[in-house]
């Protein structure tokens, strides 16, 4: 008995997840899910009826199957979504191995039982339980939880885009601006933000009480390369400034760091943090409350609530 085909969208979800993983795992283990996206559009072969729109949401029909399954990905724990970035998780890279259709399958497999499992959960509770099969249904006839999930996820990276790409046209003393705005916000008091020049490679001081007299004393370091990623050395040259007990590192960048960058942080035994565009965004978030109207409108924010999902 020959093999049943699979369906047009099982097809692409395998090409577009197995490209996705790769992407990610030469990239060090993750990038912003639209540059992942941007890579897959620039990298893979599609067919007319892929690069079609859903006339129900208006979205490409490849990007839609590739955030649909992304799901199944992450239930099956070979992905991760943080703030907009995709991770691609050592159980991920191990699936890489099955080869495109072997991961898919290893993935929607991952969902059916998580969903059983969920579904077991509802009735015990004395909830109508949901069925065990929409992993394999496509984007267009998906009418659950999956189907709202991936929708809220595609909302919430097109809402990031837009967040960077307003940062992006700052120049880098804007940006510095903004960093200490943060700083502020979080509670903390800037005894130093440097002006146009030289600054010896520390850009803004901060400290926990006004007049300095408590540890830590937070040195920063801000680079404006919503683009690149921080290579370690840079990072080297903010840890050789922390020379008195005492100094804490912070480095911000509207870009994010190279694996290597942040694996030196965690082993470091001067503590250095490091905040890549995703974490500045959330805490931006977090704190917001706490700005003044003035820095609201360095970045301002509106938020807007869309229906969730029950896990």
């Amino acid at each position: 008995m020959s093999k049943k085909q699979p369906s047009k969208s099982i097809q692409t979800a395998a090409k577009t997840i197995y490209a996705t993983f790769k992407i990610l795992k030469e990239a060090g283990g993750g990038l912003p899910g639209r540059e992942v996206v941007q890579r897959i559009r620039q990298t893979v072969q599609f067919t007319d009826w892929e690069r079609t729109r859903y006339e129900k949401t208006g979205n490409i029909r490849w990007e839609s199957v590739l955030h649909f399954y992304s799901i199944n990905c992450i239930k099956a724990g070979f992905l991760q979504k943080e703030n907009g970035l995709w991770i691609l998780t050592n159980e991920g890279e191990e699936a890489m191995k099955l080869g495109e259709e072997g991961l898919l399958e290893a993935a929607n497999d991952a969902y059916r039982k998580w969903q059983a499992k969920t579904a077991t959960f509802s009735e015990v509770e004395g909830k109508q339980s949901a069925p065990v099969d929409d992993a394999l249904l496509t984007p267009e006839d998906q009418i659950g939880s999956q189907e709202q999930e991936a929708l809220l996820q595609q909302f919430e990276e097109k809402a990031m885009d837009g967040i960077q790409a307003f940062v992006a046209q700052k120049n880098p003393y804007e940006w510095q601006d903004l960093v200490a705005a943060l700083l502020r916000g979080m509670g903390y008091f800037i005894a130093f933000n440097a002006k146009r020049g030289k600054d010896g490679g520390i850009d803004i001081i901060a400290y926990s009480d006004p007049l300095g007299t408590q540890m830590p004393r937070i040195k920063v370091q801000v680079k404006h390369r919503p683009n690149d990623a921080i290579a370690v050395d840079v990072v080297k040259q903010l840890v050789a400034n922390l020379n008195k007990p005492g100094d804490v590192g912070l480095f911000v960048t509207s870009g994010r760091f190279t694996s290597e960058s942040e694996r030196y942080s965690r082993e470091s035994h001067i503590h250095v943090e490091l905040i890549d565009f995703q974490r500045f965004v959330a805490l931006w978030q977090q704190h917001y409350a706490q700005l003044t109207d003035k820095e609201k409108n360095m970045l301002p924010l509106q938020p807007i609530y869309f229906l969730g999902v029950n896990e």
